[in-house]
């Protein structure tokens, strides 16, 4: 515990989850790149039961704490998807960074329900922290992913917790840019791979929140990334987003074109890059994670922007 609070300082650090500073259970660790990938679980408090993710050390991490990289997944995505098709490692193995990937959601809750709708429930956390019944007993993942789970990495992993970052997909992709928002001294670096950068004006999000948070869409803006930048939040850094042009989900869900409006009304740094003829899968996010791990490097192995 003293070990999560003296990385972190005062502040923030005094309110961490003190369970979440206890070992995890590891379920695997293999060798990879020269450094160690391996899969966990643990007891969380913020979600109410036991949650698995996943963690890469680079051999760097053999000499002393190195910087913390954090992927959030897409909708029906668990801690391994990211981790076994991205071919991540290689990349994170040169620059020195530690790959965390948490699972997208509670399992197993006993909700009646939960595991019927693929972008609803089981595997589609949204990353916000629910306050309707029966989800708001578990389903905290913006609490999880924000608070809980950098303590867990603090007290348990070489991590230099003065140096984080944070990336995503789709679903994932929202949860980071809405997460570096609010906490943009906390985060280095933001990164996304086809992000709902507007959920309170697509299906996806309107299904979720109102059941998550209720009828109250007020309620709803602090998790939208659109909204975030309208309100004034802004990331030190530039953020990159890679869009494939042929994405099923580009204009019906993800429409990059309204976080690059809000951005360049605000003044906000944005790099989007429009990547002609690919889509929605790891496919995609294999092609890209080598530029999105090199932007990320940049700022988590200098200065702060």
């Amino acid at each position: 515990q003293q070990r999560a609070l003296a990385r972190y300082g005062t502040g923030w650090a005094e309110k961490v989850y003190r369970v979440a500073v206890s070992a995890p259970e590891v379920l695997s660790e293999q060798r990879c790149f020269g450094g160690v990938q391996g899969f966990y679980r643990h007891a969380s408090t913020a979600c109410a039961g036991p949650m698995n993710f996943a963690v890469y050390q680079p051999p760097q991490a053999a000499r002393g704490p190195v910087p913390v990289l954090y992927f959030l997944s897409g909708l029906t995505c668990t801690e391994e998807n990211f981790t076994v098709k991205a071919g991540a490692q290689r990349m994170a193995a040169e620059l020195g960074l530690m790959l965390v990937v948490p699972d997208t959601s509670p399992r197993n809750t006993g909700i009646p329900g939960e595991a019927d709708e693929e972008d609803f429930g089981a595997g589609a956390g949204f990353y916000l922290d629910a306050t309707q019944a029966p989800w708001s007993a578990h389903f905290q993942m913006y609490t999880y992913v924000a608070d809980e789970l950098p303590a867990l990495i603090a007290a348990n992993f070489p991590a230099d917790m003065s140096r984080q970052g944070i990336f995503g997909h789709s679903m994932g992709g929202h949860g980071a840019l809405t997460i570096a928002f609010k906490h943009p001294q906390r985060y280095r670096s933001v990164s996304a791979f086809a992000p709902i950068v507007a959920p309170m004006r697509v299906r996806w999000g309107e299904n979720a929140f109102a059941r998550y948070l209720g009828a109250d869409r007020a309620t709803w803006k602090p998790y939208d990334a659109c909204e975030l930048v309208a309100q004034g939040r802004r990331f030190p850094g530039e953020i990159l987003i890679d869009q494939g042009t042929a994405d099923p989900f580009l204009h019906e869900t993800l429409h990059p074109e309204f976080f690059d409006s809000a951005c360049r009304a605000a003044g906000q740094p944005l790099r989007l890059r429009m990547q002609q003829g690919y889509d929605h899968s790891y496919y995609f996010i294999a092609s890209f994670v080598e530029d999105h791990l090199r932007h990320h490097g940049k700022y988590l192995q200098g200065e702060r922007a």
